[in-house]
């Protein structure tokens, strides 16, 4: 008698249990499945947000192609990036210098 009260309870537990992980499953998958479509609607979204892009880049016109037979035109592009960066390089070092200035000013 003891024995058939020990298994009827570890069978009575194993399908309490398999009823609790199988409802768990169910409500996980349907989740899932919500995700899906709004991974589905947002992709849709942006392929159409892609294919509005690429038109509008045709309509701009294509890039021209380098031409690498007369170097001067690529050179003073450079001259003006370098001159950009050192631009930009500058003021943020002023920026830093008056920032470290005030923080010097809070601590002496």
């Amino acid at each position: 008698m003891l024995w058939f009260t020990v298994w009827s309870v570890l069978v009575v537990g194993t399908l309490v249990g398999a009823f609790f992980l199988g409802r768990s499953l169910y409500r996980s998958g349907r989740e899932l499945l919500r995700e899906l479509e709004r991974a589905a609607e947002v992709f849709e979204v942006a392929t159409d947000r892609v294919e509005e892009l690429t038109a509008l880049a045709e309509a701009r016109g294509a890039l021209a192609p380098v031409d690498l037979s007369d170097p001067e035109p690529a050179r003073a592009r450079r001259v003006a990036a370098r001159a950009a960066t050192a631009r930009r390089r500058a003021a943020r070092t002023s920026r830093h210098e008056a920032t470290y200035r005030r923080w010097r000013s809070f601590s002496h």
